[in-house]
């Protein structure tokens, strides 16, 4: 999502700039004791390194290995040619980058290969070291940054998975729902049926014309219900949201005037007619709830909100905004929002969360009447 890749960017950014001091401060600090010919080779595989570090999202196996495999050979350029101590400050930070990325990221077996290459890398600037070339320094230094790299990659990859629990707790829970709202949503379509089936019986031998009414009826009927139950129970065999029963535009106006009585004001705009199927009338029910919930929760201070629901030829519309001005946009996320966005992509919809532009919030869904279907 937008925030995911804009928190990317800037941490790359970050990444770098720290890259170019560390650069910086290494070559002023050669060029002033051992001249800066010297600091050709480390400076050219701290360089490399470091882009690798920037780019190591894309093949994390790839450029983990390459970044070892050149850090292991400035080491040993460095003991072979009577060169200062390697990895530098900067060859040492971009190479725990990597370690750190792949301990985080990759299945346990090449993260532990990666994490045991960046210990090896490390005990040989330890055993290439030389009194007088700088060495205990930078050899403390590189171990310190290798350990500093697993430490932070385990802790996210940790982080990374109660997150991924969290989030299947929420799809587990959105699925029970479902299983225990599928009853209701049969039940809608087949008391219809059966209803209009003994309407059929009574009325079949006087009236034969309205005995073809009912038929075609029952006929529309079970149509709809097959279709809600193929929708319902396809989305219980995979690992997407319910589309759960019936809630309809009278539980969305009890539920505003609720939250309008203990929270800011509310305005209210609802078609006037919604002759949609129970699923996506309860999915419009449940957006609404997510959306003043988190109004409730990250945005105390609103002033106004307005809950929208507009009817289209083919899909149901519903947006949710606030004009509060003083919640992080980042604190507006939630495991609510990945089983409400699951739930409106699984029927076939669009779910769109972020900050409106100058002020506020705004929660939009395209949920697909069904007419469609």
């Amino acid at each position: 999502m937008a925030g995911e890749r804009i928190t990317r960017v800037a941490a790359t950014a970050g990444l770098a700039v720290v890259l170019l001091a560390a650069i910086g401060v290494q070559a002023v600090a050669i060029a002033a004791s051992w001249g800066l010919p010297y600091w050709l080779l480390g400076g050219t595989a701290a360089v490399v390194v470091g882009v690798l570090a920037l780019v190591r999202h894309r093949q994390r196996v790839v450029t983990a290995t390459a970044g070892l495999a050149v850090a292991g050979s400035a080491v040993a350029a460095a003991r072979l040619f009577d060169l200062p101590t390697e990895p530098g400050p900067a060859l040492a930070l971009a190479s725990a980058v990597l370690v750190g990325s792949a301990v985080r990221a990759l299945p346990p077996l090449p993260a532990g290969l990666i994490a045991a290459g960046g210990l090896v890398v490390a005990a040989g600037a330890w055993a290439a070291a030389r009194p007088g070339a700088g060495g205990s320094g930078v050899v403390s230094l590189n171990g310190l940054c290798w350990l500093g790299g697993v430490a932070a990659g385990l802790t996210l990859r940790l982080l990374d998975e109660r997150a991924r629990a969290a989030a299947e707790r929420v799809r587990r829970d959105e699925r029970l729902e479902l299983a225990r709202e599928l009853h209701d949503v049969v039940a809608h379509h087949v008391t219809g049926m059966v209803v209009q089936a003994q309407a059929a019986h009574l009325v079949g031998r006087r009236d034969p014309a309205r005995a073809t009414e009912s038929l075609a009826g029952i006929e529309a009927a079970g149509g709809e219900a097959l279709r809600a139950m193929r929708r319902l129970v396809g989305l219980l065999r995979d690992t997407a949201d319910a589309p759960p029963a019936s809630a309809g535009t009278e539980q969305i106006e009890e539920l505003v005037e609720r939250f309008r009585r203990q929270g800011p004001p509310v305005r209210l705009r609802l078609p006037a007619e919604t002759a949609w199927p129970p699923e996506v009338t309860s999915t419009v029910h449940r957006i609404v709830r997510e959306a003043l919930t988190n109004v409730a929760r990250h945005a105390p201070h609103t002033g106004q909100v307005t809950v929208d629901v507009a009817q289209e030829p083919d899909a149901v519309v519903v947006e949710v905004t606030d004009d509060a001005s003083s919640t992080p946009a980042e604190s507006r996320g939630g495991y609510g929002l990945i089983g409400l966005r699951e739930r409106v992509e699984a029927l076939g919809g669009t779910l769109r969360a972020g900050p409106r532009s100058g002020a506020g919030w705004s929660v939009r869904a395209v949920v697909p009447n069904g007419r469609a279907l």
